[in-house]
């Protein structure tokens, strides 16, 4: 609740601290607990009770179930390497078991017991370092060119000659001082192995993305201070002790608490991969870091009056020669990258420049930087014209709100989410011949701004506003059909208050039209209904409506005025009537044929379905009464007469 109110909510950053922070509180109760147990155990030692010094190994079983417990949750490769490296830490703790215990059973530091103790403690190193490094290396994922593996293999021959001959030499001078050798290896094996795989954990560390980092920082620093307390084995005769609590043993059971925790943050169930052909300069400058080790190692020995013996000489030979093929490795791999890079640039400038699409780069102030040669087959201009163009200079007005609108979410989502976010937009942009053409758009985000891949879609649109005109209008005459009609009839009516006209509706059919069909022929009969249409058309205002309804069926919805009164509406459809009844040319002979027209006036209430069968049912009265005429309905509510018509 506290770091909610401190932090604002939820956001990345937010949650990023409040877990670091949670992390620290870990790392504090694990010291306190760690100099708690330390303490005790120590107090134990001085009892003399044969079950002292059990907290480090306790510590190590405490890692061993928290790294197994998180592998049974994992698959694949994370499972294997989780698995490693618990046995690793498993192997590490026997051998403290097995050092600690066993040798403080013993009466006698030495005999054969004794030294079969200290190699089966050497041989728990040399296996939980295998078992450790080959779950790191499992981590780092199994990709990768021959170059890159030889230059890995070099560098981990460099780092492991270099801490052998540090370690060669300590041990020299600390048999010369009479120590007891197997011991004094054992605990270089220790810090050896410590620095070691505290290496690799580095290494991952800063090839990895920062949000999966945690997982691997943790268990890089609990393994530096689990490495302190081995040194301090090492360089000191008797234990070192603040006030009660050993400082060694608080250090090593630290280390191994904070590796037990490290699996549960970010990044401990992650597939890493770390497959980095490119060299930033500090990994140039670090290899030869190994080197110099070995090197101040060999010249501290010689400078105190030692003798370089054939190990020395062997080691430190083999990890200059080491250095010289890696970097002989390094200028290859370098060479073998920079022909892949101009290869894949090549490829991918024959995809751009070949493709039919338009591939445009936009900076922050929507400047082009860059164009595809595409532009000039489909929209007319050459890419250098276009460059240093502002970007809305070539889309319609209409359209810009729109994209802005677009590109502000993709910019939104992108701050809040990773990269490689696309929108797809469509818009129209001005040709070369001052046209404008659809297009459809993918935009993303880049470092310098846009990327936008278009493609011209103008027959795409034109087709489909085609398909849509003939979906609502008859192809022959291009008139609207029944559909529009009702639509039409259901939107006047809609919009009709309480003081305006009604609107009315008229269906015309023509008389006498089959024959002239069977006489003359098909193709003389759709020329006829296409004269029809124009004179319906030309008959009425411009905010009426003609449809064809079907066969020789046609309709008409009057509105405003032309609805004002009956005798308003009755003039209207003895225009239309006149209209029809004129003679039609027909491949150079006149054809004569009359019409039927039925009206009805919307009434309060009425649906569109009520008033075209009004209006049908009118025109079949008016068909009934002899023909070429028209005849309104009129409702038995509203009188009981029979409808009334006119004959011209």
């Amino acid at each position: 609740m506290v770091l909610e109110r401190a932090d604002g909510g939820g956001s990345p950053q937010a949650e990023l601290r409040s877990r670091w922070l949670y992390v620290a509180g870990v790392g504090q109760a694990v010291c306190i607990g760690s100099a708690v147990a330390a303490g005790v155990g120590g107090r134990f030692a001085q009892l003399g009770l044969p079950v002292a010094d059990v907290g480090v190994p306790a510590a190590h079983g405490v890692a061993v179930l928290s790294i197994l417990a998180r592998a049974r949750s994992a698959t694949g490769r994370v499972r294997l390497r989780l698995l490693l490296l618990g046995l690793s830490t498993g192997a590490a703790g026997m051998h403290e078991l097995v050092l600690r215990q066993l040798t403080a059973l013993l009466r006698s530091p030495t005999g054969m017991l004794y030294s079969a103790v200290e190699l089966l403690a050497v041989a728990g190193i040399a296996v939980a370092l295998g078992l450790g490094v080959a779950g790191l290396v499992v981590a780092a994922g199994d990709s990768g060119t021959r170059l890159t593996w030889l230059r890995r293999l070099l560098d981990g021959w460099m780092i492991a000659g270099s801490l052998f001959t540090l370690g060669w030499v300590l041990l020299l001078h600390r048999a010369d001082l009479g120590g007891d050798i197997l011991a004094a290896l054992s605990d270089l094996g220790r810090v050896v192995a410590d620095i070691l795989v505290l290496g690799l954990l580095l290494v991952l560390r800063f090839a990895m993305p920062r949000g999966q980092r945690a997982s691997v920082t943790v268990a890089a620093f609990g393994l530096a201070v689990f490495a302190v307390s081995d040194m301090l084995r090492i360089f000191s005769a008797e234990p070192v002790v603040s006030t009660t609590i050993p400082v060694t043993e608080t250090c090593s059971m630290t280390g191994m608490f904070l590796i037990a925790a490290a699996p549960w943050l970010p990044g401990g169930d992650s597939v890493l991969d770390v497959d980095r052909r490119e060299l930033p300069v500090a990994g140039v400058v670090a290899a030869f870091l190994p080197v110099v080790v070995c090197a101040v190692a060999v010249v501290v020995h010689t400078l105190s009056g030692y003798r370089l013996d054939v190990v020395m000489l062997v080691v430190g030979g083999t990890v200059l020669l080491a250095l010289s093929v890696r970097q002989g490795v390094v200028h290859a791999d370098s060479l073998c990258l920079t022909r892949e890079v101009a290869t894949r640039e090549d490829h991918f400038r024959t995809l751009v420049q070949g493709s039919s699409d338009v591939i445009a780069i936009a900076g922050e102030d929507c400047v082009l930087l860059y164009i595809s040669p595409a532009v000039q087959q489909v929209f007319g201009y050459r890419p250098e014209d276009l460059l240093g163009i502002r970007l809305p200079l070539l889309i319609h007005p209409d359209d810009l709100p729109p994209l802005k609108q677009t590109i502000g979410k993709l910019r939104e989502e992108d701050e809040l989410s990773s990269h490689g976010l696309s929108r797809r937009v469509s818009c129209r942009m001005r040709s070369a011949d001052g046209q404008w053409r659809h297009i459809e758009s993918t935009i993303s985000l880049h470092d310098d701004g846009l990327i936008a891949n278009s493609r011209d879609v103008s027959e795409r649109v034109a087709l489909q506003a085609k398909l849509e005109h003939l979906a609502f209008h008859d192809a022959l005459t291009g008139l609207p059909n029944r559909a529009l009609f009702t639509d039409r009839i259901k939107h006047a009516l809609a919009k009709r208050s309480a003081d305006s006209a009604p609107p009315a509706v008229l269906f015309l059919d023509l008389d006498g039209f089959k024959q002239v069909n069977d006489s003359a022929g098909h193709a003389a009969g759709d020329e006829l209904l296409i004269q029809a249409g124009r004179r319906l058309q030309a008959a009425v205002r411009a905010e009426d409506t003609v449809a064809r309804l079907g066969g020789d069926e046609f309709g008409a919805l009057l509105e405003g005025e032309a609805g004002a009164s009956e005798s308003r509406t009755r003039e209207v459809a003895e225009r239309l009537l006149f209209a029809l009844t004129q003679p039609y040319r027909l491949a150079g002979t006149e054809a004569v044929v009359a019409a039927s027209i039925g009206l009805a006036v919307a009434t309060p209430g009425i649906t569109p379905d009520e008033l075209m069968r009004n209006a049908d049912l009118a025109m079949y009265g008016a068909k009934a009464a002899g023909k070429r005429r028209i005849q309104m309905y009129r409702s038995q509510t509203h009188s009981n007469q029979q409808p009334s018509w006119v004959t011209l």
